[in-house]
C-alpha cells in the first residue's frame, strides 16, 4: 500500500532541511490540505498521492546528486517492501564508483569520461560488486569537514587518472589501482571489512543481501527517436560512464507509466535537465510554459547548483498558466541540440493536482532545504517531465503487463 501522508513542502528556496510552517489549509474539495510552491504562491496544490521517503538530504559542493536520488529511492524501496527506515550511504557508493570509473578511464586510455558525475544504473553496479551500508557506518567525511565537498578530491583523482594514461614508465605499474583507492579513502574513509548496526554485525554484502533488493528487478526507462521503439539502448551522456542501456518507449507510454507507477505505490529516481529558464528550486517549480516571456532569468548556474541556481523571475511561477504541448519531436530536437542534458537526478515520491486540475509530479531534491519554501521537495508539471527527462529508474513490476510484454521484461 502507499502511504498517503503529506508532506511538509513548506518553504522553497534551495539548500537542505529546515522546516518552517507554511499556510496550508484544507481543500473544501477532497479534503486534503492544500499546498502551495512558495510562501504567498498563487499555486494550490491538493495531494493526490504520496509515497513515504526519508528526510531530504544535502549533496553539498558534489557532483553526486545520482547516488543521493538513487538512494532515496531505494530507500523507498525498502520501506515498501517492508523492511523498515534504512538511512543508506551515498559516500559508500560513490567511494566505489570513483574507483571503478578511475579503472575504466584509465583502461580506455582516457577515451571516457572521468567526472563526479553518474547514472542510476551505476548503483546496481556498485551494489552488486560491493555491497550497500548505512550512513552511520559510512558517513564519507574524512577530511576535517562537515558538508560534503569534493572539489579536492577530483582535483586529485583527475591528475592522478591522466598522468596514468600518460604512461611515463611507458606501461603501467602493479600500483595504480592501489593509488587509487589510496587517494579516495583519505577523503571519504577507507570501507571496514564488518560494521555493527541495529545491534548487528554485517559486511556491506550481509547487509545489502539483508535489504533483500534484487537489482536486477530495476530497469531504466527513455524515449527517444534515434534508436527502435521497445529495445534497449546505451544513453548518449557523458555521465553513462558504464555503458548500460536503458529501455526506450514511447513518450506517451513513459508518460503514463510515472503516473501510474505513483498511484500504484511505486515511486523512481529521475534524471533530467535543471539548466533551462522553466526550472526554479527557488519558487518550487519545474514547468514549460506556453510564452517564454513569462520568464526572467537573472544571474547563472553554478557548476553542481549548489546555491539552487539562477534567480528565475515571472508570472509563470505566481499563478498556473497554460503550457507547451510536448511531442517526440521537440523532444529529440532538444536532445540532438543539447537543450537537454543529464546534468541532475532526484526522486519522485508522488503528484498533486492544482486548482486547475492539473497534475504535477512531487519531487525529492537533494539541494538541502534552506533555499525554498518546500522543504527542500519542489512540484515538476507533466509537460516538464516530457521534455526534460533523460531517463527514469523504477522497479519492473510498476510496469504494465502489456509493456513489459512490448519490452520482453519478465
Amino acid at each position: 500500500m502507499f502511504n498517503l501522508r503529506v508532506w511538509v513542502l513548506a518553504l522553497c528556496m534551495f539548500g537542505f532541511v529546515s522546516v518552517q510552517a507554511q499556510d496550508n489549509k484544507v481543500s473544501e474539495a477532497t479534503g486534503n490540505e492544500e499546498k502551495t510552491n512558495k510562501k504567498d504562491g498563487g499555486y494550490k496544490f491538493t495531494t493526490i498521492n504520496d509515497i513515504e521517503a526519508l528526510p531530504v538530504q544535502s549533496q553539498g559542493r558534489t557532483g553526486t546528486c545520482w547516488s543521493f536520488s538513487a538512494l532515496s529511492f531505494f530507500e523507498s524501496e525498502v520501506i515498501r517492501t517492508g523492511k523498515g527506515e534504512h538511512n543508506l550511504s551515498e559516500m559508500f557508493i560513490v567511494r566505489n564508483a570513483y574507483v571503478e570509473k578511475a579503472i575504466n578511464y584509465v583502461r580506455m586510455h582516457g577515451s571516457n569520461n572521468f567526472s563526479a558525475g553518474g547514472a542510476f544504473h551505476d548503483i546496481p553496479y556498485v551494489i552488486r560488486k560491493y555491497g550497500m551500508m548505512p550512513e552511520e557506518a559510512y558517513k564519507g567525511l574524512n577530511y576535517g569537514s562537515k558538508t560534503h565537498n569534493h572539489s579536492e578530491l577530483n582535483a586529485a583523482l583527475k591528475g592522478m587518472v591522466d598522468a596514468f594514461v600518460k604512461n611515463p614508465q611507458n606501461k603501467l605499474t602493479t600500483s595504480w589501482i592501489k593509488a587509487v583507492e589510496g587517494v579516495v579513502d583519505a577523503y571519504l574513509g577507507e570501507v571496514p571489512e564488518s560494521f555493527t548496526y541495529k545491534g548487528k554485525e554485517y559486511t556491506p554484502l550481509s547487509f545489502a543481501k539483508y535489504l533483500d533488493l534484487d537489482m536486477d528487478n530495476y530497469v531504466s526507462l527513455t524515449s527517444f527517436m534515434h534508436h527502435p521503439k521497445y529495445t534497449s539502448f546505451v544513453i548518449e551522456v557523458p555521465d553513462n560512464w558504464a555503458m548500460q542501456s536503458s529501455y526506450n518507449i514511447s513518450l506517451e507510454e513513459l508518460s503514463n507509466v510515472a503516473l501510474t507507477s505513483l498511484e500504484n505505490g511505486y515511486s523512481w529516481a529521475w534524471g533530467s535537465d535543471v539548466s533551462n529558464p522553466g526550472f526554479s528550486f527557488k519558487n518550487g517549480l519545474a514547468i514549460v510554459p506556453i510564452h517564454d516571456s513569462l520568464i526572467k532569468v537573472k544571474g547563472k548556474d553554478n557548476k553542481h547548483f549548489n546555491d539552487a541556481g539562477a534567480d528565475k523571475e515571472g508570472n509563470a511561477f505566481d499563478t498556473p498558466m497554460e503550457e507547451k504541448v510536448i511531442n517526440d519531436s521537440m523532444r529529440q530536437d532538444g536532445f540532438d541540440r543539447y537543450d537537454i542534458n543529464d546534468d541532475h537526478g532526484m526522486h519522485v515520491t508522488g503528484t498533486v493536482m492544482d486548482q486547475n486540475g492539473t497534475k504535477y509530479f512531487i519531487v525529492k531534491n537533494s539541494w538541502g532545504t534552506k533555499h525554498n519554501d518546500c522543504d527542500g521537495y519542489f512540484y515538476c508539471s507533466v509537460p516538464y517531465f516530457q521534455y526534460q527527462t533523460i531517463n527514469i529508474f523504477m522497479h519492473k513490476d510498476a510496469l504494465p503487463k502489456s509493456l513489459k510484454k512490448k519490452l520482453g521484461v519478465n
